[in-house]
């Protein structure tokens, strides 16, 4: 008679819409970079690039005017090389799917793209004009790691060792105020490592998607403020009887 071992969480549990999202995303890649001549590479990224010439009211683009309106979230899925493109994939897996578990998928696409359009917006008050296309979901991941951070170091949280080892409550546990959040050692160092490499790699001109092109840290930073600060109006800790435990479907669980 043998020992049957316990059962372990798999090593990758990423949730179906993370999955879906990341497919989409590499999907649009390549079909820009297979399929796309470069001129109609240039109009698709007219269409759907934040650019900040955009909003200046003596120029006119082509295409439709609502692209002032559509391209704060639709240059997320845009992305400027392959390594571009892999890295937003590898920490939208590691973030995004925390957050995912949590909300489930329409609040986790919807929150994404309030932190997408955060992080244009930043961008835009401080590009006014600038003619250099934007694209790209680190704004987007940006938020996704602010608000991992207000729940995953909460006890019990997600980024407990006992948890990622098997616990069942991390998704459902009492999110920290930002309070809290700012007063809680390791999200605080958390935060300010986030801080410091965007810091460094923008204000230095570091380059992390090839071709020379920079990285759009400010975005990043506006991101990572809309995810922190407009967290709690996405929670379903905050739309439910008060309990011990949120409900989230599985059935978006791959």
């Amino acid at each position: 008679m043998y020992d049957v071992p316990p059962a372990r969480e798999p090593m990758f549990n990423i949730p179906g819409i993370v999955l879906i999202c990341g497919a989409l995303m590499a999907g649009i890649h390549l079909f820009r970079d297979v399929l796309l001549s470069p001129q109609a590479n240039e109009m698709l990224l007219i269409w759907l690039a934040f650019i900040p010439l955009r909003y200046l009211p003596e120029v006119t683009f082509p295409g439709s005017p609502l692209a002032e309106v559509w391209t704060f979230g639709t240059y997320a899925l845009l992305h400027g090389d392959l390594l571009h493109l892999l890295v937003n994939l590898f920490w939208m897996a590691a973030f995004g799917s925390a957050l995912a578990k949590r909300f489930g998928p329409t609040r986790f696409v919807a929150f994404s793209l309030v932190c997408a359009a955060t992080g244009a917006a930043l961008h835009l008050m401080i590009f006014w004009g600038n003619p250099v296309p934007m694209v790209g979901a680190s704004a987007a991941i940006s938020g996704h790691m602010a608000a991992v951070a207000r729940f995953g170091f909460s006890p019990g949280g997600p980024m407990e060792r006992s948890v990622r080892l098997g616990g069942q409550g991390a998704w459902s546990v009492r999110a920290l105020s930002i309070g809290e959040t700012f007063r809680n050692r390791r999200a605080l160092i958390f935060l300010a490592v986030w801080f410091g490499i965007n810091l460094v790699f923008g204000i230095g001109g570091g380059s992390l998607v090839g071709d020379g092109a920079s990285i759009a840290w400010q975005a990043h930073i506006g991101g990572f403020l809309g995810g922190l600060l407009l967290f709690r109006f996405f929670d379903p800790a905050n739309h439910r009887p008060s309990g011990p435990s949120i409900h989230r479907p599985d059935r978006f669980a791959a």
